[in-house]
């Protein structure tokens, strides 16, 4: 199945190489340098990968923060995320920094977010959801913190027709208050956080407004599905959630730094695997990229 979905993938003439990583999607562009990458005209490339192969790696490459947020920007409007307390540069508010590093430096025991760990797709929560996730990888454990991602065309595509018939039509609310209590209740959001986020329906299944295909969006930010007791809602998310992850649809990365990835919040599920917190760093610096309003 995997190979035949590569296969499909119509062939292009890029003005770069890109070598497919070992999954049924994803790939890495070599040959050319972030600051080629941005051009207008070699971006339009880039783009196209990003769009084929879902999500696309940059080995070994220089980020700083203000370039991070810049080549963020050739994709869309850069999410500045209502959770403040993660905004690592003042002057790039735009960064969301995931670091386990204490003021002296040193790993600090404590996971900087443990929803992160969960699969979900970044800003589902709001009314236009994540188009696309920029993440930076500055320091990474030696064993652990690997980013899983989940393949949300083909967990569509799998699924058994009696599931498709159940949940066409319907719709989850997404709500980051749900998500990040249950998660990190000893971290909950502040009432004016909340204000900012009211909770948001979307389809179960969503059309991508740029490749056609569909795809299943749900997640760990899903909390009920309207029309549909609570309680009844509640375990058909979990039952789809755990539909769609299988292992034979999953890719995790292993990170090692100076990585840039970008994937597509439209198609993919991801979350991170945890790592010894207090025994090993981990710092990477996150951009999401706003969306559309899923149909």
């Amino acid at each position: 199945m995997a190979q035949a979905r590569n296969e499909s993938r119509p062939a292009r003439n890029r003005p770069f190489d890109v070598v497919p990583l070992p999954a049924a999607f994803g790939c890495e562009i070599a040959g050319i340098t972030l600051a080629e990458a941005v051009d207008e005209r070699m971006f339009d490339h880039v783009y196209q990968a990003f769009l084929d192969h879902q999500l696309v790696v940059f080995r070994d490459v220089e980020l700083p923060p203000a370039t991070q947020v810049a080549f963020a920007r050739r994709f869309g409007e850069v999410q500045v995320h209502v959770m403040n307390q993660y905004h690592g540069y003042k002057d790039h508010p735009e960064i969301y920094m995931l670091s386990n590093l204490g003021p002296d430096g040193n790993p600090n025991g404590q996971h900087p977010d443990k929803g992160t760990l969960y699969w979900h797709t970044d800003g589902s929560w709001r009314e236009r959801s994540g188009q696309a996730t920029m993440m930076y990888a500055e320091m990474v454990p030696e064993a652990g913190g690997e980013t899983e991602f989940a393949d949300m065309y083909a967990a569509y595509e799998l699924m058994p027709a009696a599931m498709k018939s159940r949940i066409e039509g319907l719709r989850a609310v997404h709500n980051l208050d749900f998500s990040r209590t249950r998660r990190h209740g000893h971290d909950p959001m502040t009432a004016e956080q909340k204000a900012k986020v009211p909770p948001v329906a979307h389809p179960i299944v969503r059309t991508h407004p740029e490749t056609g295909r569909k795809a299943v969006f749900l997640g760990d930010h899903a909390e009920f599905v309207e029309g549909m007791e609570y309680e009844a809602g509640r375990a058909l998310i979990e039952e789809l959630n755990a539909l769609i992850t299988p292992q034979s649809l999953v890719y995790a990365h292993r990170w090692t730094p100076r990585e840039c990835m970008v994937w597509d919040n439209r198609c993919l599920l991801h979350r991170a695997n945890g790592f010894d917190t207090a025994r090993h760093g981990r710092v990477m610096r996150r951009c999401t990229i706003n969306g559309d309003r899923p149909s």
